[in-house]
């Protein structure tokens, strides 16, 4: 219940307050980065936590400090209420409903920043290239191999259409190696065959020939 706007509203009566930053637990935090997202990276601290009122001037923090004598300070009240059991379990569920399109929006902004930044990689490796240091030392970029493919529609459908044709040739392949071995089984059969064939007529031919009543 207590977020950085009801605390930066409690203590404004204090002074101006900069800013308001909520940790996991007391100590030197690490500065926090900006926010850029609403959909990724967005960890939600729960349990108990700390926070740090930065005020802009100085007598802020002593104003502050003259708090404890006035008694606490409430966070809910007639004119900002504080959303509890059922009203704020409906407003979290509405909250974490996705807008399609915002996300949209945001992931199509941050490929045109990713693909500024490769472009400018790209130029400014092209432009050393080959172009050697103070030491005469001479940087080696990975222009020369194959790129990557483009995060497209139409290069994942070549993608797609490439592995099609590789499981089509693979299952023509398998196809040719059965057709074979049926064949070279076909054939030994036959050899088999005609190997009894001339053993029995061997046979009889010599029975002929020791068999002579006349």
């Amino acid at each position: 219940f207590c977020v950085k706007d009801s605390l930066s509203r409690l203590f404004a009566r204090c002074g101006c307050v900069q800013s308001v930053d909520i940790y996991e637990k007391p100590g030197p935090g690490e500065k926090k980065e900006k926010v850029t997202s609403k959909f990724f990276n967005c960890k939600t601290v729960t349990g108990f936590q700390v926070a740090y009122v930065v005020f802009r001037k100085p007598a802020g923090v002593q104003a502050a400090k003259a708090l404890s004598r006035e008694g606490p300070l409430l966070i809910s009240t007639e004119s900002h209420p504080v959303k509890t059991g059922i009203s704020k379990w409906i407003a979290s569920y509405a909250a974490s409903v996705v807008d399609q399109e915002e996300l949209k929006a945001e992931v199509d902004a941050y490929m045109q920043d990713y693909d500024k930044k490769i472009a400018e990689e790209e130029a400014k490796a092209a432009e050393e290239e080959g172009v050697p240091d103070e030491e005469g030392w001479v940087k080696v970029t990975r222009k020369g191999r194959k790129p990557g493919l483009p995060r497209t529609e139409a290069a994942n459908l070549r993608v797609l259409e490439r592995e099609k044709q590789k499981r089509a040739r693979k299952e023509l392949l398998n196809f040719y190696a059965w057709q074979h071995r049926e064949t070279k089984r076909e054939h030994i059969a036959q050899l088999r065959k005609k190997f009894e064939e001339d053993k029995q007529r061997i046979a009889l031919m010599r029975a002929q020939r020791k068999f002579r009543p006349y």
